[in-house]
């Protein structure tokens, strides 16, 4: 495998992300990994669920250059970076930061699709994987990808 995509974020379950990496590429390493964080709107609403990609494409437009972009860029700069850390104290080179944002899910396929990956890595917010306590982004990640999906936990 060339390409692999790891999706972070700022939960447990990500954080099994690396490790799994790690064990599943001790011998023979990606020549590159892309190392995603999607940036979504705050909380839990159905927000972007209910809105077509037109109203999304202009909700970031008119976020763009205020204080609340300005710290969700911020955050994403932070958690991106502590991951590439980890990866490099792995021995891992040719990392690609990529930050998107969106609906999670959705954004992770895109650009799973768009950079050529050969698998997606994913962390699950359950105690064991099964489709009651997988989280909904890596289920629908899972449900839908065109490539192997790993979900850590």
């Amino acid at each position: 495998m060339k390409k692999i995509l790891i999706a972070v974020d700022d939960t447990k379950g990500s954080k099994a992300t690396v490790p799994a990496f790690s064990r599943l590429f001790s011998c023979v390493r990606p020549e590159t990994v892309i190392l995603l964080y999607v940036e979504r709107f705050e909380g839990r609403s159905l927000l972007t669920d209910m809105l077509g990609d037109a109203e999304v494409s202009t909700l970031k437009e008119v976020l763009e250059g205020t204080e609340y972009k300005v710290a969700l860029d911020k955050k994403a700069e932070e958690i991106i970076s502590s991951y590439k850390k980890a990866l490099e104290d792995n021995g891992i080179t040719g990392i690609k930061p990529l930050k998107k944002m969106g609906n999670p899910a959705e954004e992770i396929l895109n650009a799973a699709k768009e950079e050529g990956a050969d698998m997606i890595i994913i962390g699950s917010r359950g105690k064991r994987v099964s489709h009651l306590f997988m989280g909904s982004v890596s289920r629908e990640v899972a449900n839908r990808a065109e490539i192997p999906v790993l979900i850590a936990r």
